[in-house]
């Protein structure tokens, strides 16, 4: 086995999102208030820091104001603040402008900015990086390193230059092997690392199973005369009618628009296609106007945490914590979670720096870290608002809604003491149907100006792999996904996929059987979730692999 190469440091943070940057940042910065030096590096699989961030997004600056009070100075990429909120509930045809003052005030936008998280990301890193943080972009981590007593030691590099055979290359370099104290994973929904610390230190004991959603989004540059900037859209209703999920649209600056939809993994039907459904949204008449005469420039999709309060699991572990959405602190009401994320970061960081200040050698655990948590605004966030996507799947989503409406209010107005339960979750992959007790669900061809196929909204992620390298879309069973489900799901990995990478091969004369276009992926993690067999693992392919996205 080829010597890896050993980095030590005081803290080292997978995951270069809002998160893991401002967990750095406010080490650093403890680190210069105090007078006591820490070593912190940040690794981002991606090829740049925001290559791989995808989000609406309207962001609440509540934790930005905390960490960098003067970044409007420093030049933070807030530019449009929210100016105007609407709320549609749709038909096939028509539309239904709710009026806002009946929302709950906490889903008002007041105050929040509509921006790229990708760019958000990115400034933070260049204020990281000021301070004295190590960002490596491009190095994936592949692999949990344990000390002897089974505490987390850090996390070693995946390998570069390695054949999809398993051979070396000329190119062959091996993995870093990155040792610290502390260990903040922060590698956002469904992290192939933090999976497994979750695992093997049972974090989960006790707490509801995490749900989740897919976002599939996509940027178009709009004719001035429709835009509207700092304009907030959301939308419910069609064209879903049992499933949870629904639109928005943000009128951000430079005449673009950000315009997506979610749909919740919890749906039935195997035939349902999200992004199908986020194309048949766009063709809404009060879509479509908005958006003839534009044109469509970047696209991308991720899974969203939308499990809550009651499906964060245990935050720490020796030697490390999970921080942002490898834990999952998005408040789905409010459609917003970078700033609960970046929070996290910044009491992980005050948890750790006190134990390094302290002597610790970085085997116990950050206790101080969830304690701050429950006596932070992120808990209240996430407490009073517990039942709002549970509710949607236990009532159905009319009474579900209303359930949720008067819910909210209540604890707007300082009553959600009459509401002292708590509603409980379910497995996404659970929720599916066979092929044989639903109907397949016909969707319209694409006219290649407001809806478009799949291969070609891949094209504009700027997604890339190195070809010739081990697939990172694992079977644990390559049988699986012919004998069981194609056979009693039709392959829904064919439709759940918005990026094509998982195709059925009918070869004349042969068995059908499953094509994995790997290269395809933009590491949404969908398959990893909804998966009705569990047989699908993600892990992390050759670091800077993936999409690149523009002012996503």
């Amino acid at each position: 086995m080829t010597q890896r190469e050993a980095m030590p440091y005081d803290v080292v943070i997978v995951g270069g999102g809002p998160a893991g940057l401002s967990a750095a940042i406010r080490l650093k910065q403890l680190a210069q208030e105090q007078g006591h030096e820490v070593s912190v590096c940040v690794l981002e699989k991606g090829s740049e820091i925001g290559a791989h961030i995808l989000s609406g997004a309207v962001v609440d600056p509540i934790a930005l104001n905390e960490l960098i009070p003067d970044w409007k100075d420093k030049g933070a990429p807030l530019n449009v603040p929210v100016t105007d909120n609407h709320h549609w509930i749709l038909t096939e045809t028509g539309k239904i402008d709710f009026p806002h003052w009946l929302l709950p005030p906490l889903m008002s936008n007041d105050g929040c900015y509509t921006l790229s998280l990708g760019n958000l990301c990115r400034w933070l890193a260049q204020q990281a990086e000021a301070l004295g943080v190590e960002i490596f972009p491009g190095f994936a981590g592949a692999e949990v390193l344990y000390n002897e007593d089974g505490s987390v030691k850090g996390v070693a590099t995946g390998d570069m230059g390695i054949a999809r055979d398993g051979s070396h290359k000329a190119s062959y370099q091996p993995g870093l092997e990155i040792h610290a104290k502390y260990t903040f994973f922060a590698e956002g929904v469904r992290g192939h690392l933090s999976k497994q610390v979750i695992e093997r230190f049972n974090l989960r004991g006790g707490v509801q199973p995490q749900t989740y959603g897919i976002g599939i989004k996509e940027l178009w540059d709009i004719d001035p005369a429709k835009h509207k900037q700092g304009m907030v859209i959301h939308s419910q209703g069609w064209p879903l009618t049992d499933t949870v999920g629904g639109g928005f649209i943000y009128h951000q600056e430079n005449n673009q628009v950000a315009i997506g939809f979610v749909v919740a993994l919890d749906y039935a039907n195997p035939f349902m296609s999200p992004f199908e459904e986020m194309q048949r949204f766009k063709t809404h008449p009060a879509v479509r106007e908005m958006l003839e005469g534009g044109r469509r420039v970047a696209y991308g999709a991720r899974a969203i945490n939308e499990g809550g309060f009651q499906a964060i699991p245990k935050l720490t572990f020796p030697g490390g914590v999970l921080i942002g959405c490898s834990a999952g602190f998005v408040n789905v009401p409010r459609i917003k979670g970078s700033h609960n994320a970046m929070k996290s970061g910044m009491l992980a960081a005050e948890a750790a720096f006190a134990r390094i200040k302290a002597g610790a050698s970085g085997a116990d655990e950050l206790t101080a870290y969830p304690d701050a948590f429950k006596a932070s605004w992120v808990w209240k966030d996430l407490h009073k608002v517990r039942n709002a996507r549970p509710a949607l799947s236990k009532f159905g989503i009319p009474l579900g809604t209303l359930y949720t409406g008067l819910d909210l209010w209540l604890h707007d107005l300082g009553l959600g003491f009459l509401i002292p339960w708590t509603f409980g979750h379910h497995p996404d992959h659970k929720a599916l149907k066979r092929k044989d007790q639903v109907q397949p669900i016909v969707y319209p061809k694409p006219d290649g100006k407001i809806s478009f196929d799949r291969l070609t909204s891949v094209f504009l992620s700027n997604t890339n792999h190195e070809e010739d390298q081990p697939i990172h879309l694992t079977l644990k069973d390559p049988h699986v996904p012919i004998s069981t489900n194609l056979a009693l799901y039709d392959a829904p990995e064919q439709r759940y996929c918005p990026a094509g990478v998982y195709e059925i091969v009918r070869a004349e004369g042969e068995e059908p059987r499953l094509q994995i276009n790997a290269q395809n992926c933009v590491h949404c993690k969908t398959c990893d979730i909804k998966d009705p067999t569990q047989n699908i693992n993600w892990v992390a392919p050759e670091g800077g692999g993936g999409p690149n996205y523009p002012n996503m």
